[in-house]
């Protein structure tokens, strides 16, 4: 992989065969996420992102009609190309655009570095979601 990370952003119809086998590696597979809560029903809701580098699908995530940040998931082979942190920039700015005065997310806790990173906090305590330990972090958005 030698090209730079382009971004689209769209709703499921276009994006969602892509993110969705994205989603289903990563999750499902490889984090053992149960199909049905996966698949919760909201992604037609939802501004979706997909990561793309020489024209192969990477990374996606998504913003949610609430100014939460989910899915957010890297293929294996691509982690460490910058592609976590271009999705994550795409969103956040998809949610200044709708104008949210804040984004928030739960990060798995392996994770919580890389969003401190990109300016999110945590709060709260630690809590399981699909059997994994994850913290609420939250970015407020300033003009």
């Amino acid at each position: 992989m030698t090209g730079s990370v382009v971004i689209h952003e769209g709703d499921w119809q276009a994006l969602g065969e892509a993110a969705g086998e994205i989603r289903r590696r990563v999750f499902i597979e490889e984090q053992a996420v149960p199909r049905d809560e996966e698949w919760d029903g909201r992604d037609p809701e939802c501004v979706h992102f997909l990561a793309l580098v020489d024209g192969r699908a990477l990374g996606t995530a998504r913003l949610l009609s609430d100014g939460h940040i989910g899915r957010v998931a890297v293929l294996a082979e691509a982690r460490g190309l910058g592609i976590g942190v271009a999705l994550m920039e795409a969103a956040v700015e998809a949610a200044r655009r709708r104008g949210f005065t804040a984004v928030e997310l739960a990060a798995q806790t392996h994770a919580l570095v890389f969003y401190e990173r990109l300016g999110f906090r945590a709060e709260g305590e630690v809590f399981l979601d699909a059997g994994i330990p994850h913290r609420n972090m939250v970015r407020r958005l300033g003009d």
